[in-house]
């Protein structure tokens, strides 16, 4: 057993008065014209919230976030303070670009808004930076940015193919104490998790994969930032309260990564909510198509008749 193995192994839950819960990552509706369909926004912003999710992200890898120029995220913070969310307590936001200046712009953008915190992804143009590039970006974007509130790494290397190591982290948080908040894993890979789990007791690590979700919770694991609470967070609670297994989530999760996988989540919130203009998508995305639709609506279908809804 690895040393890393072994300290999880003797990790039990951490006490729910100290995760950080469910929180979704939040879709971004689009109206025909491309512009955020602000009130369908606000709309399922309010729908997740009551089903019990925590929290929501706006503008992360299910929400676009890389697709959306300032002027776009301004309108969507605008119409969600107009509608009296709680943004200390309810609301973050991600934060997707390759330049310093960029992010340091997204994350003021954010922190002027209000939010809880930020979901800070690693500039993700050049490949195989090294930790010690990296470690440059997310210090200066730190440095410059206005009061970022909690701040969770974000690894998505299937995505930027930029991954974050245990040992940047870690040198992160001893830089930037009271900042570094968390991790998001969204790597798929529990070997990873593990470690994130065993090196990092004191952020929050929160999963991206819904696969790997329960179990994490069960070795210290403080929540998660996942696509499928768009259109399932009841059957998720258990996953976050208690580490309960839903074997049928995890199958969902394979069908959905047969397709681009934010459409596919778009599907199922336009499947579960009867509403097709949820299917749109901002290029290069584009809409599932009907025959993968179909597959995916008969999969929840399944999965809610055998969890009672």
């Amino acid at each position: 057993m690895s040393q890393a193995a072994a300290s999880l192994a003797a990790t039990g839950p951490r006490p729910r008065e100290q995760r950080f819960g469910l929180g979704c990552a939040l879709i971004t509706p689009f109206a025909a014209d491309g512009s955020i369909d602000v009130a369908r926004l606000v709309g399922h912003a309010r729908r997740v919230l009551a089903e019990g999710c925590a929290s929501v992200t706006l503008f992360g890898t299910t929400g676009e976030g890389a697709s959306l120029g300032l002027a776009a995220r301004a309108a969507a913070l605008d119409g969600m303070a107009a509608a009296g969310f709680d943004f200390p307590r309810q609301v973050l936001g991600g934060v997707a670009a390759s330049s310093i200046e960029d992010a340091v712009a997204q994350a003021d953008q954010l922190s002027a808004a209000g939010s809880r915190g930020l979901l800070l992804a690693p500039p993700f143009y050049f490949k195989g930076p090294g930790d010690e590039g990296l470690y440059r970006w997310f210090a200066t974007v730190l440095e410059r940015a206005r009061r970022p509130g909690e701040v969770i790494l974000y690894h998505i290397p299937s995505v930027t193919d930029v991954p974050l190591s245990s040992a940047l982290i870690a040198r992160l948080a001893r830089a930037f104490p009271g900042v570094i908040a968390g991790i998001k894993d969204s790597s798929g890979d529990w070997a990873t998790t593990q470690r994130y789990l065993a090196d990092h007791p004191q952020l929050h690590v929160l999963v991206g994969d819904e696969r790997q979700l329960a179990r994490a919770i069960r070795h210290g694991g403080s929540g998660a930032i996942n696509g499928f609470s768009n259109f399932c967070a009841p059957l998720l609670r258990p996953m976050v309260d208690d580490g309960t297994e839903v074997p049928a989530v995890a199958a969902l999760v394979d069908l959905v990564l047969e397709f681009p996988v934010t459409p596919a989540v778009k599907a199922l919130v336009a499947h579960r909510t009867g509403d097709e203009a949820f299917l749109r998508t901002a290029p290069p995305l584009v809409p599932t198509a009907p025959a993968a639709r179909a597959r995916l609506a008969a999969a929840f279908d399944a999965l809610r008749a055998a969890h009672n809804g």
